[in-house]
């Protein structure tokens, strides 16, 4: 995935019900700044010249997060997610790291069935904490 990339995956991003985007981190100037840190682990899938996926993946040295995946609902359950997941883990397996987390919306039940059925765990054991240092926009999808 690249900056040039951006207006069709946030196209996307909006459209996928359940992605929990907002104004700041996830404008074309928040995402440009995540691909700067993170160059070689978020993907786009395509078809016919068309992004019909996404996957950004990041890393801060030593566990590896993914946030933002999302495939068009015309081409969901063909394993396009699936194999997103598979490059970024790759991507970052690469760069050292040996452990990934992710975030999702309790409420996006087709992510969570997805995410437990390609073996990503819950954990009970944690409480997920976080502060805004600025005031965020959130954009309902």
């Amino acid at each position: 995935m690249s900056i040039a990339d951006y207006d069709e995956v946030y196209n996307l991003w909006v459209n996928t019900p359940g992605m929990g985007l907002n104004s700041t981190d996830d404008s074309r100037e928040g995402i440009e700044k995540y691909l700067r840190r993170n160059p070689t682990s978020s993907f786009v899938a395509e078809c016919d010249g068309t992004i019909i996926g996404v996957i950004m993946a990041g890393h801060d040295g030593r566990r590896g997060y993914i946030h933002h995946t999302a495939v068009l609902p015309a081409y969901r359950n063909q394993g396009i997610a699936k194999g997103l997941v598979d490059c970024a883990i790759s991507a970052l397996d690469k760069e050292g790291i040996n452990k990934v987390a992710l975030v999702a919306f309790k409420k996006n039940v087709i992510g969570n069935v997805f995410w437990e059925n390609i073996g990503f765990v819950d954990r009970d054991d944690l409480v997920y904490r976080n502060k805004n240092i600025h005031v965020l926009n959130r954009i309902d999808t």
